[in-house]
């Protein structure tokens, strides 16, 4: 069977279901997200999650952390983290000053990732979870110099036409995969502990 590795956008999914206005997605669990979009033919051999640790506010912090706990039970998942900066930004209109909050780095460990394994030959078929068209360019590369096949998955709300023309193929995730995807309410940890799903995530 021909292999896959998915590579997972933490923040260009999440952002997708927030503007979707699906937080009961949030709580997803990502390998069985990543199989639902194996074809038959292929095997799923890694799932790899590329995401930023929320520094604030601490409500979100703390969800964020539950999640990430929830993903570490699953043994055939990978979490790669990037940064989460606060850069000031000035108003032109009132001359006012306030923080905003972004994640670093998520698209440049993306490339990383897919175009080491790529030349380890790890993959045969790479599904990209993500509408961030800086990715194009790593596309191309893995394609091109190895010779592997890059299907792209959009999630809700997101959209490139780059990476469509970029890629071999497109999938649209829908409420279908993701209601699919979800994690139990509870997760049990191996020593016991018992993860719950956020009550806003309901």
């Amino acid at each position: 069977m021909k292999r896959v590795i998915v590579y997972i956008d933490g923040f260009n999914l999440y952002y997708g279901l927030r503007e979707k206005g699906w937080k009961w997605a949030y709580w997803l669990n990502l390998s069985a997200l990543a199989q639902a979009l194996i074809p038959d033919g292929y095997m799923l051999v890694r799932t790899k999650y590329f995401t930023s640790i929320v520094t604030s506010p601490p409500n979100k912090h703390d969800r964020q952390n539950e999640f990430l706990e929830a993903l570490h039970t699953l043994p055939e998942l990978d979490i790669f983290f990037g940064l989460f900066l606060d850069h000031p930004v000035t108003c032109p209109r009132c001359n006012l000053t306030y923080l905003v909050h972004g994640e670093k780095m998520t698209d440049v460990n993306i490339a990383v990732q897919a175009l080491t394994d790529a030349h380890l030959n790890l993959y045969d078929r790479a599904i990209l979870i993500s509408a961030d068209s800086d990715l194009t360019g790593m596309i191309r590369a893995v394609r091109n110099v190895y010779e592997k096949s890059v299907i792209v998955a959009f999630p809700p709300k997101r959209w490139s036409n780059e990476l469509k023309q970029a890629a071999n193929g497109i999938i649209h995730i829908g409420r279908t995969d993701l209601s699919k995807s979800l994690f139990p309410d509870e997760v049990i940890k191996p020593d016991g502990f018992i993860l719950r799903r956020p009550k806003t995530w309901q």
